[in-house]
């Protein structure tokens, strides 16, 4: 844990990445993160699972929580017990999710944190918060919206889009379990001085 009040989930970008990739996960999960969602969606199934082997073994020789990004069965091959999955997934993997301790969705609104919940989501992903290159020329949802779904579910909530060590004071604010950060984490030299900004 980064912050004596909330969590810091590092999230995968190689595109992003000015460094070789697998080295930054190295830098990465040194810094001790909550945790790393390997989330790299331009993927065929097969290259994911490639690339996650090596992932999972950087993780394990640092006791970071490494978290899989849509494909369960290559999840369940690796035996990563954490998933992150876009909400439509839930129903479409339901009967092979028993395997998994613990299961994140991205969400984008109440009902889909709600709904999320219900089939059986460990934690939610709400965003985006802050205004990001990633979503050029989509306005961000903000701190109200944040705090409207930290106040719907029980579960916990990661704030992500626009995380910066000067912003998250602000989602946990306004009760976020923690935040997401990608582009902060998959560009600096330093991961474990950037994460000491929080």
């Amino acid at each position: 844990m980064i912050m004596s009040t909330f969590d810091v989930l590092a999230v995968s970008n190689r595109k992003l990445c000015g460094n070789d990739f697998l080295t930054q996960i190295e830098l990465v999960a040194r810094a001790k993160p909550c945790g790393i969602i390997l989330r790299e969606k331009d993927l065929s199934e097969a290259e994911y699972k490639q690339l996650a082997k090596k992932v999972v073994e950087i993780c394990g020789i640092d006791g970071v929580n490494c978290i899989l990004h849509t494909f369960t069965d290559a999840a369940i091959s690796l035996g990563c017990t954490a998933i992150h999955l876009p909400l439509p997934f839930l129903l479409k993997e339901a009967g092979k999710l028993d395997f998994f301790e613990t299961i994140g969705v991205s969400t984008h609104s109440v009902e889909e944190a709600v709904e999320a919940q219900r089939l059986g989501a460990t934690y939610v992903t709400t965003g985006h918060i802050f205004a990001t290159d990633c979503k050029k020329g989509i306005a961000p949802r903000g701190l109200p919206f944040l705090k409207s779904v930290v106040e719907s579910i029980e579960i916990p909530v990661y704030a992500i889009g626009g995380i910066t060590p000067e912003n998250a004071k602000a989602a946990a604010k306004a009760r976020a379990h923690g935040v997401c950060v990608m582009s902060g984490l998959m560009q600096c030299d330093n991961p474990t001085e950037y994460l000491s900004g929080f």
